[in-house]
């Protein structure tokens, strides 16, 4: 009797320690305190410094609209435009500047084309004026902002 008891009590002991064990190894990849064997390794090697990069700065202008005038009919462009700015100083000119600001970008916008502001590259191609339009100096005395991209928030033909 003393043997079969010896015995029961070795195989609970067994048991128990293969699952002991077997909850050890697999809680220890998924534990948030234990590192894994990847982990450690990773550990070892030092990250990499991560350059700082700048917060972009914008400038977000009122919605224009504008009269469009074609052969057949006329149409209107109602847009909405947010400027990317490469400096701090660039946005307080454009701040300053702001009705000689939407002066420009009024007189660029009237002299399109319907076909030609329907398509992506027209579309790109009316940034592109936009973007040398507004980095010309407001006075002799100041550089021009620096307009790094002109970005259309909105942009309906009617």
């Amino acid at each position: 009797m003393l043997r079969l008891l010896k015995f029961i009590l070795l195989l609970i002991i067994v048991i128990g320690a293969s699952v002991g064990a077997t909850m050890w190894f697999t809680s220890r990849d998924s534990a948030p305190g234990t590192p894994s064997a990847s982990m450690i390794g990773q550990a070892t090697q030092a990250p990499a410094p991560q350059p700082m990069v700048p917060a972009p700065i914008f400038a977000e202008l009122d919605p224009f609209t504008v009269t469009l005038y074609g052969e057949v009919h006329n149409r209107i462009l109602y847009t909405a435009i947010t400027l990317r700015l490469g400096d701090e100083a660039s946005r307080k000119q454009i701040t300053d500047y702001m009705p000689e600001v939407r002066d420009r970008i009024l007189k660029v916008l009237s002299a399109q084309q319907l076909p030609l502001i329907q398509t992506s590259e027209g579309r790109q191609a009316l940034a592109n004026d936009l973007k040398t339009t507004l980095a010309r100096p407001f006075a002799a005395q100041l550089p021009g902002p620096m307009v790094a991209d002109v970005l259309f928030t909105a942009f309906v033909v009617q």
